[in-house]
């Protein structure tokens, strides 16, 4: 396409103007009909692209991705509520009634789901939010979900683009890129089968999910010699990337992995369940958490290995598997299992979705901050991933867990969010010593 080959010649000329143009396209690619039309997902990735040859840091990317997405949903929202069933008249939709049609039934059919699935459907995306517009949803759910999804959003259809734009001004290390892709095929296996199972309500779905983690997990465990390319360039990109006002808040985000914090986590969440007289979700946290925390602190014993040399002040303790990684997807996968009892699969899948969001940031800000390698990360959060698995099979075999009443998340939920908040903030002066680059 000569116009979009234009338009790269021209922001490449022109970086002072790149930060708006990703904005804008991304408010676009979100906004009813126009998202559908205009080929958003290939401008975007040749605009981040173009960011990461080292006109816009990650983090501003991201940023003006998700504020333009978040701005095309709340567009597209307004559309929906403000025209109603007179959406069908408007231009686009009077000649392609299918688009409204299909997102219509999707939402109808899903509900609060279709907005965080759909959200990676290309003709869904645009549609959806008008949609939930048209039917009334209330907008409070609306923000918050939106909120989430377009979070989740910004980074898959920016972050690829940045770091192939950053790869190319960083020459990496031989063998890095067939490392990422055996890597990412990997991890691409363990994400579809466990969305399939689940979604396809497979009997054995846990077993399958906790088997091939494991299995993943002994192939990192035991093949991270061979990853040291992707390892050395991952964390050498990342490294090039780092801003003082950015540390901040990532020094924050991992605080709430550490051991401290996560131990007096797992605490008050046993504690309030049993509060609760919740015996049997109490039972499963608490055997899922310490066997999580017993299976990392023996793998690190075995494995031995070096944290990577980026810290002013390093850390003892060992590098394979993370501790915050394994720690924070065991905690935040328990409480998605627990939410989704006696939900449907697209409910499940939806709490599981939203449960990786902070488990997955706590896990990379330890890549960001120099703590641990990539493969270490990856090993931590298919070792709890595995756990969890395993620990939920044995639990529905022995004690089956039944959902749990409003009643006990309206105890459970506060206390965490408060004990979180508060470590992060009151360790965050000596933390960021530490990990000050």
């Amino acid at each position: 396409m000569q116009w979009l080959d234009a338009s790269q010649a021209w922001l490449a000329a022109n970086p002072h103007w790149l930060g708006v143009a990703i904005f804008v396209v991304a408010c676009i690619e979100c906004l009813a009909i126009a998202g559908i039309i205009v080929p958003g997902t290939v401008v975007l990735f040749a605009l981040a692209a173009l960011a990461g040859g080292g006109n816009l840091g990650l983090a501003e990317t991201l940023l003006l991705g998700y504020v333009g997405g978040l701005l095309g949903d709340g567009l597209s929202y307004a559309i929906g509520r403000g025209l109603q069933e007179n959406i069908r008249r408007l231009p686009g939709l009077r000649t392609h009634p299918q688009w409204l049609a299909g997102a219509e039934g999707y939402f109808q059919r899903y509900g609060v789901a279709s907005l965080l699935v759909g959200r990676f459907i290309g003709p869904l995306r645009p549609m959806l939010p008008m949609v939930a517009g048209m039917l009334e949803m209330p907008v409070v759910r609306f923000a918050l979900v939106s909120l989430v999804a377009a979070a989740g959003w910004s980074v898959a259809y920016l972050l690829p683009g940045w770091m192939a734009g950053a790869a190319v001004r960083l020459p990496l290390p031989e063998g890095f890129w067939p490392q990422a892709a055996v890597v990412a095929a990997g991890i691409a296996l363990l994400v579809g089968l466990s969305f399939h199972s689940a979604w396809h309500r497979h009997p054995r779905t846990t077993l399958l999910v906790a088997g091939c983690s494991f299995i993943l997990l002994l192939a990192v465990l035991l093949g991270w010699p061979y990853l040291a390319q992707l390892d050395q360039g991952l964390s050498r990109l990342i490294q090039e990337h780092r801003t003082a006002a950015l540390d901040h808040l990532v020094v924050v985000v991992t605080r709430m992995g550490d051991f401290r914090t996560q131990l007096f986590l797992g605490g008050l969440l046993v504690a309030a369940l049993a509060l609760m007289r919740q015996w049997r979700p109490a039972l499963f946290a608490f055997t899922t958490l310490l066997g999580t925390a017993l299976a990392n602190t023996l793998l690190k014993l075995l494995f031995s290995r070096a944290r990577p040399e980026v810290l002013l002040d390093p850390l003892t303790s060992f590098s394979m598997p993370s501790g915050h990684s394994s720690g924070a997807f065991a905690f935040f996968l328990v409480l998605a299992l627990l939410a989704g009892r006696g939900q449907p699969p697209r409910m499940r899948l939806t709490w599981t979705f939203i449960a990786c969001i902070p488990a997955l940031a706590i896990a990379a800000s330890r890549i960001y901050l120099g703590a641990h390698w990539p493969t270490d990360v990856i090993a931590g959060i298919l070792l709890a991933v595995s756990g969890v698995a395993a620990s939920f099979a044995v639990s529905q075999r022995f004690y089956p867990l039944a959902p749990m009443p409003l009643r006990a998340w309206y105890l459970v939920l506060p206390v965490c969010v408060v004990w979180l908040g508060f470590s992060a903030l009151h360790a965050l002066p000596h933390a960021l010593m530490r990990y000050e680059y």
